[in-house]
């Protein structure tokens, strides 16, 4: 009788943890902890400043404490990777960007599928790279540049914050549009170009374009073209590669959130709502601006859409260019 007894009341403590667990798991608990936001690279450089701005309101339209957990190297793959293999429980959500996602997949042997193996959340912002030049270099705009470098044809290097990066294609992307032809120097960061562009290193960049602001507002770099489709806000003069007689160049780069494959819809849902809701604050958006980026609010599927359409133009490149990523 006391062994029934014993496992009757086994039975009922066992019902009873098991339904606190589809409790603790309904829709409406999401989040009842912190969430990692996981970042491609280090502290101090694009990404953290995109999101910065979005921090605080993500944590009150969340009702928990938004963790960035760095994760560099390798392109941003490194962190990429691990958000694919993440759980999918919404507590790991991952910041991308163009060069992770539509560049590196094409010209490399990656762990990921990056339309497969993410659960899309929504853009953040776009924006563009800039092409900047020493001031001691003899040209004053894009058309002076081209005719320069088809003159001495692979002696004009540019830098750029590394292999497969977004400013790399752009680079790329510029030569086979224009006829130009330049010779590649990869840095581990895009600061680093900036220090060797502005040092003479080096007589060109494409350069983001909030690292290159406080160069070009002191004259200690030369701005040329955006890459963009648009002007960019804080460069209003800045002509656009389109504008200087190429309308077929676009190179518009851009920020996303993802999370691992499988999110549940709910899950999906409650964090794009609150990522629209913080792009939409003027507070964000003034930040944004101020490093050049627009915030770019859309759905999961947009976002998608984005992806494949980028994957698919830079794949058409980094193909007939024979781009090397190693």
């Amino acid at each position: 009788m006391r062994q029934s007894r014993r496992n009757f009341l086994y039975g009922a403590a066992a019902g009873a943890l098991a339904l606190h667990g589809r409790a603790w798991a309904a829709p409406g608990n999401w989040p009842d902890r912190s969430i990692q936001l996981v970042m491609g690279y280090p502290s101090g450089g694009a990404t953290d400043g995109v999101m910065r701005p979005l921090e605080m309101i993500l944590q009150r339209e969340l009702g928990q404490p938004v963790v960035f957990d760095y994760r560099p190297g390798a392109g941003a793959t490194i962190a990429a990777t691990h958000t694919a293999r993440a759980k999918p429980d919404g507590y790991t959500l991952h910041v991308t960007d163009s060069g992770p996602m539509t560049i590196l997949p094409n010209g490399k042997q990656l762990a990921y599928d990056p339309l497969k193996d993410f659960t899309p959340i929504g853009l953040v912002c776009e924006g563009a790279s800039i092409i900047v030049a020493h001031p001691s270099l003899p040209v004053s705009n894009l058309g002076e540049l081209i005719a320069l470098a088809k003159e001495k044809p692979g002696q004009l290097h540019y830098g750029t914050s590394g292999l497969g990066g977004a400013a790399h294609l752009s680079g790329e992307l510029f030569q086979a549009v224009t006829g130009a032809s330049l010779e590649h120097v990869p840095y581990k960061g895009g600061s680093q170009a900036a220090i060797d562009l502005v040092g003479g290193q080096i007589p060109l960049a494409f350069a983001s374009t909030g690292t290159a602001l406080p160069f070009v507002e002191t004259g200690k770099m030369k701005p040329l073209a955006v890459t963009s489709r648009n002007r960019v806000a804080i460069f209003p003069d800045v002509p656009t590669v389109a504008e200087a007689g190429y309308p077929d160049y676009d190179a518009t780069v851009w920020f996303a959130i993802v999370a691992p494959p499988g999110l549940p819809r709910h899950i999906v849902d409650k964090a794009h709502a609150a990522l629209q809701t913080a792009l939409n604050t003027p507070e964000a958006g003034n930040a944004l601006r101020a490093q050049g980026y627009e915030p770019a609010p859309g759905s999961p599927e947009d976002l998608q859409r984005r992806i494949q359409a980028d994957n698919e133009k830079w794949r058409a490149l980094i193909r007939d260019k024979q781009i090397k990523f190693q």
